[in-house]
């Protein structure tokens, strides 16, 4: 460890919720304060709903809770059973909401370079009770959309997409959740966009929207009428409201992400065995993290020595995705979890690393990161 380099003296973390004006968010709270309704599709969850539309080119969006919920919901309300095709390199969240509906996990290997589901290994996996696909945009990097509709319309099934960091992608113009069945967005307070907490399904069909809306809404149709068996998954007044405030900078925050990324690339680009993962040039990014992959044998280190290094000059970068899926005790029996049909996602858990990104990170702390990761002594 340099002697030329010394810990910051406050933690810097991965990330850091982007907060709105305060002043601002108060004012309307006694809006809301006023009305005292503060669930149950109130007015800001009306224009929350609207503007999210609206900027995420979304025809049907529905709000939730969080992603979790909202996950767990589209499953059901494509009324998928048996098993369903996904991946072991993503957020627990993603198998858990597979779990929760009683479908099996059918663990597919990644792609070398995007790191999400590889359509090539997929249709080997399909049997009599396979359901769906369900992919994940990880770091906000698309699925091999085409190739999966594609094989999906052959066999009759459904697609599902774990959106949770890819809040304002497009691909070559197109928003991303024009592709597939479904897609879910996370709004947790880790996320580019938030709410505080909070998630969204967004359909192209009027009728599974309102399907979505009743299982989210216990099955409520009206005052008196329960047709069918649905959860509280609605999104609070308060929550609406941050995200209306939020969605008013987060264009702002989306260019500093993408300056300090630029950055981060340039300081470094000459550093054997240190990847920065970019998307594809016809991708508009989300800006969501900042990723590195280091390659032992060429940095001379290993991605968990980075870490630990980070750590002890109080930088808390995150081994996103690590352990897998597939390793967790209550999905590690599975006959798909075994490592060997996993190479390339065990290979990337053991190697990639997500810096700090948030718009308040200086430009002087990113350099210092950068120096930290150049510095091997």
């Amino acid at each position: 460890m340099s002697n030329k380099i010394t810990p910051f003296n406050e933690p810097i973390y991965v990330t850091r919720p982007l907060m709105p004006d305060f002043d601002a968010y108060t004012e309307g709270l006694k809006e809301i304060w006023d009305s005292k309704w503060l669930s149950n599709g109130g007015k800001q969850h009306q224009i929350l709903e609207r503007e999210l539309s609206a900027y995420l080119k979304a025809p049907y969006l529905s709000l939730f809770n969080n992603g979790t919920t909202a996950l767990t919901v589209a499953i059901q309300a494509l009324r998928l059973q048996g098993e369903v095709i996904t991946t072991p390199f993503t957020f627990p969240a993603t198998t858990h909401a597979l779990a929760w509906n009683n479908i099996t996990p059918v663990f597919c290997d990644i792609d070398k370079k995007t790191m999400t589901i590889d359509p090539t290994k997929i249709e080997e996996l399909i049997t009599s009770k396979t359901s769906a696909i369900l992919g994940v945009h990880v770091y906000g990097i698309p699925c091999h959309v085409d190739a999966i509709q594609e094989i999906a319309d052959r066999h009759g099934l459904r697609v599902i997409y774990d959106g949770a960091h890819s809040f304002g992608t497009e691909i070559d113009g197109k928003p991303i959740a024009d592709f597939g069945d479904i897609t879910m967005f996370s709004f947790h307070p880790t996320k580019l966009f938030h709410t505080s907490e909070g998630g969204a399904l967004v359909c192209k069909d009027a009728h599974l929207k309102e399907r979505i809306d009743l299982l989210k809404n216990f099955g409520i149709k009206n005052e008196f009428e329960v047709i069918m068996p649905g959860i509280n998954g609605k999104m609070n007044e308060l929550s609406a409201l941050m995200g209306q405030h939020v969605l008013k900078i987060v264009d702002d925050e989306r260019s500093k992400r993408r300056a300090i990324k630029e950055l981060y690339a340039k300081e470094l680009q000459s550093e054997g065995g240190i990847e920065v993962v970019v998307v594809a040039d016809k991708v508009k990014d989300s800006q969501q993290y900042m990723v590195i992959r280091v390659e032992e044998e060429k940095y001379g280190s290993s991605r968990d020595a980075v870490y630990d290094s980070l750590r002890k000059y109080n930088v808390h970068a995150r081994k996103y995705f690590y352990p897998l899926i597939s390793d967790y005790p209550c999905y590690k029996q599975l006959p798909t979890a075994h490592n060997d049909s996993l190479l390339v996602s065990k290979k990337r858990s053991d190697e990639v690393l997500c810096l700090p990104l948030y718009g308040e990170l200086s430009f002087e702390d990113v350099v210092m990161i950068c120096n930290i990761i150049k510095d091997k002594h």
